[in-house]
């Protein structure tokens, strides 16, 4: 009986940390990682990389999530997308949020530096102190631009990939950063659309709050163009063919019309759906280009 209760308190203890790590978030971020390692290799990526590229990559992701949740834990205290997160519950202490955060980091770069290259273990480091740190902690109290700054480390995944099995950095790798770097703001500006008010509360300077909801409605749409035309780079560029331009065709059509919607005739609802849709969206573009690269 009293071993059940152990193992039934260490299993929710581990739950409480893994809420920090932002489970969700970081399946996106892996999966465009690995699709980045399958678009760099020539035929199948070899299992070891695959296997501690994608473990470092994650780890070092969900620390990432760890810091920003310890940063902003009064922030989710008041917001009611964030106030169940174990930091503001009083669930789990700053202290053990920090250390969980450095032992889960730096075991994720150790597995990169070890195993992969330097150059991964460095790209990753630098990502974690883009989101961490200068998203966060600078870019996010400070200006509404917030989302379009910082975006540049959340559209690294794809580019660690890259490196993780080439050792090196190329403009194909580029054009996969330039995708997510120009989807990052339509998708969420979508969401601060319909929480506007929470972010409000909290003190954010997110575009809605500052610039009012016709100007965010306005960049949503002008974004969604640019992510639209930068989807198309890859079929240009040669670098796919087809398949992926009659899928990037379809999907950015749909992302267009949602854009279009929220400038025309907004609502709530419809931005909800437009934020769903992004995710959909962004993942199916990926599958996509991985899709043709083995056709």
């Amino acid at each position: 009986m009293a071993s059940s209760l152990t193992w039934e308190r260490a299993g929710s203890r581990l739950q409480l940390y893994l809420k920090l790590c932002k489970p969700r978030v970081v399946s996106l971020i892996v999966f465009t990682a690995v699709i980045g390692m399958f678009l760099a290799a020539p035929g199948m990526v070899q299992l070891k990389i695959l296997l501690f590229a994608t473990s470092g990559i994650a780890l070092v992701a969900g620390a990432a999530a760890a810091v920003n949740c310890l940063v902003e834990q009064k922030i989710d205290a008041v917001m009611a997308r964030t106030h169940a997160r174990p930091l503001p519950r009083g669930e789990l202490t700053s202290l053990q949020t920090l250390v969980f955060s450095g032992v889960l980091g730096g075991t994720g770069l150790l597995l990169l530096y070890r195993f992969i290259n330097p150059l991964t273990m460095w790209l990753t480091l630098a990502t974690f102190v883009g989101y961490a740190v200068v998203y966060t902690v600078i870019l996010k109290p400070m200006t509404p631009q917030n989302i379009v700054i910082g975006g540049a480390s959340g559209a690294m995944p794809p580019v660690l990939g890259w490196a993780a099995v080439t050792g090196e950095i190329s403009y194909d790798a580029l054009l996969l950063f330039l995708i997510i770097f120009a989807w990052t703001p339509p998708h969420f500006w979508s969401l601060a659309l319909y929480r506007k008010h929470e972010y409000a509360k909290a003190g954010l300077p997110m575009l809605p709050v500052t610039h009012g909801d016709k100007f965010t409605r306005l960049h949503v749409l002008l974004y969604t163009l640019i992510l639209v035309a930068v989807s198309l780079l890859p079929f240009a560029t040669k670098m796919s063919g087809w398949p992926y331009l009659l899928s990037a065709c379809a999907l950015g059509g749909i992302y267009l019309y949602y854009a279009v919607r929220i400038f025309v005739d907004y609502s709530d609802r419809l931005a909800q759906r437009a934020f769903r849709y992004s995710i959909v969206y962004l993942s199916a573009l990926f599958a996509a280009l991985l899709l043709d690269h083995w056709s």
